[in-house]
């Protein structure tokens, strides 16, 4: 089953959510910044949350939207930690409804909803939403500036935006500003500061090798596909992390 369709992003986010050992593993790749509790299926250190709520400020009562929500850790630790609202999009319709699941164990009914939907459409209403994060997902969307342009469509005057994305060393301003600034203005966003993540290379050199050393466990618990996947992503990203650099891109919806 190709991982790049929701049914093998299915398989991906059920394993991921059963496996206690690959939890281990994320918790030891990433130390004492891995949030054990948000149990991210990507990477989500301390760090970024941190920045997430101070780089946002967004208001209690206010919709907060998490694009590629994956199985919801992030945006349901937000929402908890600002009093907001919480829209989770996926297409995958299994982390989606384990997302839901998981969502009783973080907020009140009636706050946080997920949905499937796609980065170019997320079947959201137009200026609907006050802030949208993506943690390792709309930096991947097969149509960027579509993904973009559904952003600006849904955030409200002066909504806020903030993503992540692992950014060639070379591709980085002087400044260190992000490549992304060009296709933020281009989909009409205006382009805000990037933010190091210090640390995520090791921290994907380190998982990636886990998952090498530990494979025959993971198989019995995930499933083959679910760990060739893995091994796969690690073959494809592995010989470039040194001239990575994962960042917090910002941006603002005018007005």
């Amino acid at each position: 089953m190709e991982i790049m369709t929701p049914q093998g992003f299915d398989a991906q986010f059920r394993a991921q959510h059963e496996s206690a050992l690959l939890q281990k593993l994320w918790a030891g790749a990433w130390g004492d910044q891995y949030p054990a509790q948000v149990a991210p299926s990507s990477g989500c250190p301390w760090r970024l949350l941190g920045l997430m709520v101070a780089a946002l400020r967004p208001a209690p009562g206010s919709t907060l939207v998490d694009l590629g929500c994956g199985l919801g850790g992030p945006g349901l630790w937000l929402a908890r930690a600002t009093g907001t609202r919480l829209v989770g999009i996926d297409w995958s319709p299994a982390a989606v409804r384990i997302a839901g699941e998981r969502s009783a164990d973080w907020l009140p009914p009636g706050r946080a909803r997920f949905r499937t939907g796609t980065f170019e459409a997320t079947g959201l209403t137009t200026a609907s939403a006050d802030t949208v994060i993506s943690v390792d997902a709309l930096a991947l969307a097969p149509d960027p500036h579509a993904a973009l342009s559904e952003v600006r469509r849904v955030l409200r005057p002066g909504g806020r935006l903030l993503f992540t994305a692992a950014e060639p060393t070379g591709d980085l301003g002087a400044d260190g500003g992000s490549a992304w600034a060009e296709p933020l203005l281009e989909a009409g966003l205006v382009p805000g500061p990037r933010h190091e993540l210090p640390g995520e290379s090791q921290a994907w050199g380190l998982l990636y090798a886990s998952v090498r050393e530990h494979q025959r466990k993971l198989r019995a618990q995930m499933g083959g596909t679910a760990v060739d996947t893995l091994l796969a992503e690690a073959a494809m990203v592995e010989p470039y992390l040194e001239q990575l650099s994962w960042g917090a891109v910002e941006a603002v919806a005018p007005g």
